[in-house]
Parts: C-alpha cells; structure tokens; sequence
C-alpha cells in the first residue's frame, strides 16, 4: 500500500472522531438525538481531502502519519468548540479552511524547502521585524500587546515570528555547527565556542526576547528560548549549552519576578493559588475543579460543568488558553491522556522526520519545528496542571485562534516537504541516483 493511500485511509478515523463527536455534543444540548452542523463537518474533511490531494500531486512519497494525526486533533478542537460556543466553532472551521490554503501554498511555492537557507539572515529580520510591528502597532488585550488587527480581524505576528526563528536557527547552526560544537575556551567554568560564532544567533534570540518582554507575554519568550535550546543541543550535541542556558534563564526570570508585577502574580498565584481563589488564583483555582469533576472517565461530552446557565464559561478563556481543562472535564483523565498521546504520536512523526533527513539543514528544520509544537503544547498543558506557571500560549490544532491554526499547518506542510525530499533519493531509480551522483561529483570543486 502507497503511503497517500495509507494516509487516507487513516483520515478516515479522523473524519468519524468529528462527526461522532458533533453529534453527540448536539444531542446532549437538545436531549434527544440531533447529528450537529454535520455540514460544517463536511466542509472540514472536504479541506482534508484537498490536503491529502495536493500531496499527491506535490509530495506523494511524504509521511503519511502526520496529516491524519493533525485530523483528530482539529476534529477534537472543534468538537470541544461546538460544546463550548457553536459560533466559536464555525469561525475556527473557516481558519481551519484557510489553514488548508496556507498548506497546499506551501506545497506548491516551495517545492523544495532547501531554498530557504540562503535566506537565512533575512528570514532572521523579518522575525524580529514582525515582533517590532506588533510593539509599535499592537493592540493590549488581558495586559499583552500580542495582537495586530486588520479590517477587524485580530493575528498575533509572533506565531510567525516563531516559524521564522527556527528556519533561522536551521541553516545558521548548520552552518557553524562544526565550529560550535567544538569549544576553544571556557566561560566560568563551561566550555564556550568562539565568541564570533555564536554572537549573531544570541543577538537576534536577545532581541526577540526583548521585544516580547516589552511586549508582556513571557509565554512566547519562554517558547522562544526553550526552541533555541533545544536546536542549539541538535546541532552540537553539547550539553553544556543547554545547562548553561538554562541557568542564565533562571536567573533572568528572578530578576523579571523582581521588576514586572504580571509576572510576580502569575508565579504567586501558580504556587498557591488558594490563597486568592477569588481573585489572581481565580483562574487556575476553577480549572482545578474542573478537572477533579472530570474524574477517570468524566460525565460525557455535553455533561460537564463548563457553562453557566447565562452562557458564560466557568472557568475564564476556556476556549483557548483552557481547552485542555474542558476535555478532561467531560472526558475525564482517560480522555485528557489520550489527547497527550495524540501529541506524542505527532512528535514522533516529526523527529522521525529529522532523523530521516538527508542533510542536515533539513534535520534541524524538522526537528525545530517538531520541537516548537511539542514546546507549546507542554507549556499549556503544563500550566493548566500546575506543573509550571500559566502563560497563555495556544495548544496546537485544538484551542481556538486563527494565527496559530495558519502557522501550525505551515508547520505541518514544511515538515511533509522535508520527508518527501528524504525519501525521493531512496526511491529513484539506480540508473538514475548512479548518475546524479557522477553529475555531483563532477561539479564538486576540486
């Protein structure tokens, strides 16, 4: 079987997931039986199969994990939706079909992603560019100045800015990797490349870090600085950086808790937020509820305790920043870990990706991208369950938010070219790979 034909026949479960779960959350509303906007639900596995045809056509030989997988988690997103605010649902089916033009564009104007090494400075600027605008020109909403709003429609440019900085990050490490990873001196005891080598990465992850520090979302500086680790270790190998990262980080985050009164709330309200439940320990306090209603196996979609009788959530942003908490809620812990496993099975694709890469600007692209997904997703999660304080970051493909729909299936497309890329050598002729390798060869210098 081809690897697009196991690809559709894994949509199919993704398809069922929507469309069981629409109509069961619609016949809990109305107490009797009512299959949902089933429509709607056509509309979104129609945008799937215009997907999974455009790969066909441009990467045929592509994982065929990675679209199913992201699916169900759109499928689970916008069932959890509908249960929430069916109007909600219906404006993140339409992003859901303008992220499908976002990956199929993808697709098709970058046939090979290779291309976008040479860019690599200039991608660099156009991340902190983007950032700059979003300063300049943002609009506060909760504190942050995240977002930029256009003909009424509100993006948040950092999402992008996102993407941009591991492209950067990508081919600038893969070119100095050899250089990084073998250490000329040692500052204050860790072993250090030359400073020429590693300054103009620091530059632009200090100015990203900056601006984002301006502009009060430590969520995103967080993710930045965690992608940056994490492709630093990639490229070297060396622990070292990482440790060392780690501990320059600790210590700039004493010194934000000193100085920004936002960030001191959210870490005293993270480590007891009882001692205010009605006022900073609101918010995580009634998730905590929330998720001990759920139980096990919880009440069932469209049974939990999530919505007032006038409508409003019962915990606050339950549609993004809290979408974890309303699936455990109704589905309970079983269905809270079977969300994680989905985002486990898609990291996996992705790494699996890297790891199959042919070159190693490509194995550290899919790595980074891989790695950005899994960052986001752990740094929610992990604040709805106390594991680290809250902030405010969207979890992948499920919570509601048009920027990080649009970019999250850029993601996934970029990742799809790089598999198809790796996998088209293995899969040319003899004849053929003999003679482009005697055609290198020959244009190698001498």
């Amino acid at each position: 079987m081809s690897a697009r034909a196991r690809e559709l026949g894994f949509l199919l479960p993704a398809a069922a997931v929507g469309l069981l779960g629409i109509g069961t959350v619609a016949s809990a509303r109305a107490e009797a039986f009512d299959p949902g906007p089933w429509p709607q639900a056509l509309g979104v596995i129609g945008v799937f199969l215009v997907m999974h045809l455009a790969l066909r056509l441009r990467a045929p030989l592509a994982d065929p994990y990675l679209l199913p997988i992201v699916g169900v988690l759109v499928a689970i997103g916008l069932v959890l939706l509908e249960r929430l605010d069916p109007d909600l649902a219906a404006r993140q089916a339409v992003w859901v079909s303008v992220g499908g033009l976002v990956f199929v564009a993808v697709l098709f104007l970058l046939p090979d992603h290779r291309v976008l090494e040479r860019y690599r400075y200039i991608i660099g600027t156009v991340a902190v560019a983007l950032l700059v605008v979003t300063m300049v020109a943002g609009t506060e909403i909760n504190g942050a100045r995240l977002w930029i709003e256009v003909g009424g429609i509100t993006l948040q440019l950092g999402e992008v800015s996102k993407v941009l900085l591991v492209v950067f990050l990508a081919g600038y490490l893969r070119d100095k990797r050899e250089i990084l990873a073998i250490p000329t001196r040692r500052v204050l005891g860790v072993p250090s490349p030359p400073a020429a080598a590693l300054a103009p990465v620091l530059l632009l992850l200090a100015a990203c870090l900056g601006i984002v520090v301006v502009l009060n979302d430590f969520g995103t500086a967080l993710l930045f600085l965690g992608i940056f680790l994490a492709m630093i270790y990639l490229a070297t190998g060396r622990v070292a950086y990482t440790v060392f990262g780690l501990l320059v980080f600790a210590a700039g985050s004493v010194l934000v808790y000193v100085i920004t009164p936002r960030v001191a709330d959210r870490v005293d309200s993270w480590i007891d937020p009882f001692d205010d439940e009605q006022g900073l320990g609101f918010q995580l306090v009634q998730s905590l509820y929330a998720l001990a209603e759920g139980g096990v196996l919880g009440p069932g979609l469209g049974n939990g305790f999530l919505l007032r009788g006038d409508g409003s959530y019962t915990v606050p942003v339950l549609d993004t920043d809290f979408i974890f908490t309303a699936l455990a809620t109704e589905l309970g812990f079983v269905g809270g870990v079977a969300l994680l496993l989905g985002f486990l099975v898609l990291l996996q694709r992705g790494f699996a990706v890297a790891a199959a890469a042919t070159d190693g600007f490509s194995k550290l692209l899919a790595a980074g991208l891989t790695a950005a997904i899994g960052l986001q997703a752990l740094l929610i999660v992990g604040g709805i369950v106390r594991l680290v304080p809250l902030t405010g970051v969207t979890l992948p493909f499920v919570s509601y938010g048009g920027s990080s729909v649009l970019t999250n299936f850029a993601i996934i497309a970029l990742l799809l070219v790089v598999s198809h890329r790796s996998q088209a050598p293995a899969r040319m002729p003899r004849r053929r790979r003999r003679e482009r390798a005697v055609g290198e060869a020959g244009e190698a210098p001498a």
